[in-house]
């Protein structure tokens, strides 16, 4: 049994934005066991989308779907559908009710055309959306040799990431030939890239392999998945625990956490294991050290306590030495942050200059990193925030 995926928007088409959704549900697929052999983008056209759907029910057991389940006129997903399994449109009353209480609950009148939302082709399942207005449908189609199960959903990647995991990932599992328990680990690494993480891996990230290792990247972090298949969860943990064991060894202090943890996190989490504070200083990061501290203060209570805010400054230039060793001072703070501006470098990569400061004195480092300017940013603010990380990893008694 094998997947395929269709992602359709004339915004993907047109290279407007990029279709990371089929990215992430090929992952899942693969963790379940599910290869996928074609990925498909289509434009919002009736005669474009049907076509695909053709194609892809002729040729796979499973075809998931993202986009076209808005209100609009150029919402056609669920026209498609209809006309690729010869059914009419009906009406549910259940989905137009779930539509009509989002509206209900912000005050406000729901529009006509969303009535158009709670339609489904004939004989389709609802697959429940607790975060929009789009519920998503789940459908068979005929092909030669039995049926093609087709799981729509909407394209905006919080609401179909849930949905996934509540409704479609138990039904793929219902589906697969041995009802096997499927459990899964992430490990969360900073401080390489996807290539020379996997480079440092002895033969893990590989196809068959039990269990199955993945590796995916996002702004610079790298999330390796372990996924393993087994009798019952301790059979699946059992098969995890060497890998994982494998990969610590291999990447030491990059592996910096596991499942949620954010790289901000594991260093206000170092931070306070030195009975520590921090305080931070940047300029031309656009606040993005300062917001993933607070973020980390209010995930975790302790992590509030730690961080003791920090100065954005205007766009300029900045001593990162001195300004890591005035922050400290001015938030009584026992580590200082500082982080210069992203400029140019060589061959079109960028560069910061970055300084830590606590007891032991300051140290400055620069960072030469690639992307553009958003993701730029964004990594240089991760950077910063490793190195005090990997300072307080360094150390021996309280800060």
């Amino acid at each position: 049994m094998h997947a395929e995926l269709i992602a359709i928007g004339d915004e993907l088409t047109s290279g407007q934005r990029l279709d990371t959704n089929s990215r992430w549900m090929a992952a899942e697929l693969g963790v379940l066991g599910i290869p996928v052999t074609f990925h498909t983008t289509v434009n919002d056209t009736i005669e474009a989308g049907l076509e695909a759907f053709r194609l892809a029910a002729g040729r796979a057991a499973i075809v998931v779907v993202t986009g076209g389940l808005g209100p609009t006129a150029d919402d056609l997903t669920r026209d498609v559908l209809a006309a690729a399994a010869g059914v009419p449109l009906d009406l549910s009353e259940a989905a137009l009710v779930a539509v009509e209480s989002r509206f209900v609950r912000r005050g406000m009148p729901m529009p006509e055309s969303n009535r158009r939302q709670a339609l489904f082709p004939r004989g389709s399942r609802i697959i429940p959306n607790p975060d929009g207005t789009a519920p998503g449908i789940d459908v068979d189609i005929p092909r030669v040799g039995g049926q093609c199960r087709i799981f729509a959903l909407p394209g905006v990647p919080s609401e179909m990431k849930t949905m996934w995991r509540a409704t479609v990932e138990p039904a793929l599992v219902a589906m697969l030939p041995e009802r096997a328990t499927i459990v899964q680990r992430r490990i969360k690494c900073f401080g390489a890239g996807e290539s020379a993480i996997e480079s440092m891996l002895p033969d893990l990230v590989r196809r068959g392999r039990d269990p199955l290792v993945g590796i995916t990247a996002h702004e610079a972090t790298i999330t390796l998945r372990i996924a393993a298949r087994g009798r019952d969860e301790a059979d699946c943990l059992a098969k995890i625990a060497p890998t994982e064991a494998t990969i610590r060894q291999c990447l030491g202090t990059i592996a910096y956490g596991v499942e949620d943890d954010e790289i901000e996190d594991a260093a206000v989490a170092a931070v306070a294991a030195r009975g520590g504070t921090l305080a931070s200083s940047e300029i031309g990061t656009a606040g993005r050290v300062a917001a993933l501290l607070a973020e980390a203060g209010m995930r975790r209570l302790a992590a509030a306590e730690v961080y003791r805010g920090g100065d954005v400054l205007p766009a300029g230039s900045l001593d990162v030495r001195a300004a890591a060793a005035a922050i400290r001072r001015e938030r009584v703070a026992a580590c200082g942050l500082a982080v210069g501006p992203v400029r140019p470098a060589a061959e079109g990569r960028q560069a910061v200059e970055i300084a830590v400061a606590d007891d032991a004195g300051v140290d400055v480092v620069e960072h030469v990193f690639g992307g553009g300017p958003d993701l730029a940013r964004s990594r240089a603010a991760k950077t910063a925030i490793n190195l005090v990380r990997l300072r307080m990893l360094g150390r021996e008694g309280p800060v």
